[in-house]
């Protein structure tokens, strides 16, 4: 490790500003995690290709001696996501056999057809925001329409969908204990097996009953299909809450784009340019080097952990104008939701609802407006996602 380490989190600082100072350090950076456990984050979009490329990194924390061999404590509050052995930690044939099973079930059908069901959502959530001069938009709509959304997805009965909020928060809250950490992923993984067998009892037209269908030929086990559910119920809710808080944000700071999405229909274009600019991946889930190995032009030794930074969409040395917010850009080599066999699943369904929860907001409530400046709004103490904890606004008068 060289002689100046940020520490992530650094104490007294938001994740985002830590993020930002990492960033600036270079394309290869080196970090102390929770703990002091060593690491390294990748920043610049060279370096992202590569630590996303499966023959140099790998996924499962058997290439990591030192979450092995004692180095790194039993009690450390981050192997609730490191150890746990669902499909994001899999590497080659054993991730592809689990993978092929999910998408026989997540299909770009079933995805599309969720659209009016995402917009009557939305609708819904908009009527029924409080009748007050500043609202948190955070509460009322980005966090309730995506986790409803997953939720009837895979067919989570209304009264239990704020448990799996909560439990996500602890997981990856950085200001977890290791104990509460694995407190809550227990009781999601307890909640996720007795949910299947509900389905497995009383099939519905909803994933979780798609997905037991599915494995009649690929034989997964329980333990198997419950990490599953964890892995795209988790990741299927939490990135979309911070991309729509952010992308308000945005578009608030820039009122010349908001503007052109509302003339012209530009949603799909804002959600991409937002996930560019200010993704709400800001660490993504930790990959490890097969090999000694130069990144970009820093040596990094056989089993270090490598997390790399969503936000490779402001690296200026890829990127003309990296930090002009622009729904016009060419936006073809995004890097967001990653790249070859671990690119991200649930990419087609955070598009859409995010596409449909920003245009069905801004078309009624076209001047709105953030209630305070954007640097007093706190963000989220979680070192895998970045996203604003609340947005005020005042909502001005529907069109």
């Amino acid at each position: 490790m060289p002689e100046t380490v940020i520490q992530l989190p650094t104490p007294g600082e938001s994740m985002r500003d830590t993020y930002r100072r990492i960033r600036a350090a270079g394309e290869v950076v080196a970090v102390d995690l929770p703990g002091g456990v060593p690491a390294w984050v990748a920043t610049s979009h060279r370096a992202v290709t590569e630590v996303l490329d499966e023959k140099l990194f790998a996924k499962n924390a058997t290439h990591c001696p030192a979450l092995r061999n004692g180095t790194i404590a039993a009690d450390w509050p981050m192997r609730a996501l490191t150890d746990s052995e669902h499909m994001l930690n899999q590497d080659g044939a054993e991730h592809r056999r689990l993978r092929k099973t999910i998408n026989k079930a997540f299909t770009p059908a079933r995805i599309a057809a969720l659209q009016p069901r995402i917009e009557a959502i939305a609708a819904e959530l908009i009527d029924s925001l409080p009748a007050a001069d500043t609202i948190d938009l955070v509460a009322n709509y980005a966090t309730p329409l995506p986790v409803r959304v997953i939720c009837e997805l895979f067919g989570v009965p209304q009264p239990e969908q704020p448990w799996i909020k909560t439990w996500t928060e602890t997981v990856l809250s950085s200001t977890s204990t290791g104990a509460q950490a694995q407190t809550a992923m227990q009781s999601m993984v307890a909640y996720f097996a007795e949910l299947l067998q509900r389905k497995r009892s009383t099939p519905g037209d909803d994933l979780t009953s798609a997905l037991l269908a599915a494995n009649t030929d690929n034989e997964l086990t329980d333990s198997e299909l419950v990490d599953m559910l964890w892995v795209v119920i988790v990741a299927g809710h939490e990135t979309t809450v911070h991309l729509l808080g952010n992308a308000i944000i945005a578009l608030d700071a820039h009122p010349d784009q908001l503007a052109l999405a509302l003339a012209e229909d530009r949603w799909a274009a804002v959600v991409e340019e937002v996930l560019r600019y200010e993704s709400s991946v800001a660490g993504a889930l930790m990959r490890y080097a097969r090999t000694d190995i130069q990144v970009a032009g820093v040596d990094i030794p056989a089993g270090a952990m490598m997390l790399w930074h969503g936000g490779v969409g402001r690296d200026v040395l890829h990127y003309t104008d990296a930090e002009v917010f622009d729904i016009a850009r060419d936006q073809r080599d995004l890097l967001a939701f990653g790249h070859g066999p671990h690119f991200c699943l649930g990419a087609p369904l955070a598009r859409l609802e995010s596409r449909v929860a920003l245009s069905t907001l801004y078309r009624r409530y076209p001047r709105l407006t953030l209630a305070c400046p954007a640097g007093e709004i706190d963000y989220a103490a979680q070192i895998t996602t970045v996203g604003p904890v609340a947005v005020p606004v005042r909502l001005d008068s529907p069109r």
